[in-house]
């Protein structure tokens, strides 16, 4: 990664709506994260549920280049228009450039 291309970490937060299961919401967001890891440029997707419900996915691609290939891609379009109808009571993203990285992992000492 260089400054020139830097990496693009979306940040997802919502909340279902209470019929968003019904409405067909896993199958929908099931498709959406494969068709994600499809498409060229993505690293990563982590996604987690607060206590009170609100959820949080974390998308990285590797340049702006892709991640706007993807927020266009038609199927993924076509999600976004049925979150807004039929599967969240609210969300936003925020999208930003990674403008640094720092990581540490403990090695486990040899027995």
């Amino acid at each position: 990664m260089t400054d020139d291309d830097p990496q693009i970490v979306t940040i997802f937060r919502s909340r279902l709506r209470p019929d968003a299961e019904a409405n067909g919401y896993s199958a929908m967001a099931d498709r959406m994260e494969e068709r994600a890891r499809a498409m060229p440029g993505f690293l990563d997707i982590k996604a987690f549920t607060a206590a009170d419900g609100e959820r949080v996915s974390i998308v990285v691609f590797d340049n702006r280049a892709n991640h706007d290939a993807w927020r266009e891609d038609p199927e993924h379009r076509r999600a976004q228009h049925l979150g807004r109808t039929d599967f969240y009571s609210e969300y936003s993203i925020t999208v930003t450039e990674q403008r640094r990285h720092h990581s540490f992992r403990h090695a486990p000492e040899q027995a």
